[in-house]
């Protein structure tokens, strides 16, 4: 079948796949859930960990290996913010400030990523003056208790300084927030064409002279259509 038959199909029926895709969007569009207000709060870190006093005159490598170790530690500690341990670190100091919010919603809301020695911290919040707060407890957990999420820091924390302080910023729409009604509009698309072809497929009456000769009749003549009108847009009009 070539494909200027296939545009038949559809064009004889597009009415279906109209009306299909504005079902669709009309639904989404009422049915869909308000969004919450989303709150975000960025913070940078330098992270390192103090190198070793020399105890005599011999070659430390240039704090070679105290380099090399940042590199381990700050990957570590992208993996750590994200547990609930260092949720519970961070429920705590704000318990401190007389803010009691559980650890369990504290984990969901942290995350980090890191460029060289640099880690980001992300928090995403409902509250705007409650993320600031949260922010600095992060921080502080952070700074003050690297020891307690690494053994093999000792009894000595790392060297974690804010280079960057939070700011709190309204939240994006998220990737699948923003490709949620494209995909459904798409995928009603294609619902409506295959029903078409699906329904094209189902009727049995004949419709052109093509068919009547593809079943070995002749054809000996052909009623055209009424003058002025068209079966399909593209048909000129007969005088």
């Amino acid at each position: 079948m070539e494909l200027c038959q296939y545009w038949r199909i559809v064009c004889k029926r597009l009415w279906i796949v109209i009306t299909l895709v504005a079902i669709v969007l009309v639904s989404s569009l009422v049915l869909r859930p308000g969004r919450p207000a989303l709150y975000q709060a960025s913070m940078r870190f330098t992270v390192g960990l103090v190198p070793e006093s020399r105890s005599g005159d011999y070659y430390a490598y240039d704090r070679y290996y105290t380099w090399m170790t940042s590199e381990y530690f700050v990957d570590e500690l992208t993996e750590i913010v994200r547990s609930e341990a260092f949720a519970r670190a961070v429920s705590e100091e704000l318990a401190n400030e007389s803010l009691d919010l559980p650890a369990g919603a504290l984990r969901g809301s942290l995350g980090a990523d890191r460029k060289h020695r640099i880690l980001t911290l992300h928090i995403t919040w409902g509250d705007q003056a409650q993320l600031r707060q949260i922010a600095n407890a992060a921080a502080k957990a952070l700074r003050e208790h690297s020891a307690d999420f690494l053994g093999q820091l000792g009894p000595t924390d790392a060297d974690i300084r804010l280079i960057d302080p939070p700011v709190v910023l309204p939240a994006g729409r998220s990737l699948k927030e923003k490709l949620d009604l494209p995909i459904r509009l798409f995928l009603a698309l294609l619902a409506g064409v295959a029903l078409t072809f699906l329904l094209d497929y189902l009727d049995d009456t004949v419709r052109d002279r093509a068919e009547v000769e593809a079943v070995g009749l002749v054809v000996l003549g052909e009623i055209p259509p009424l003058p002025g009108h068209r079966r399909f847009p593209w048909e000129k009009k007969l005088p």
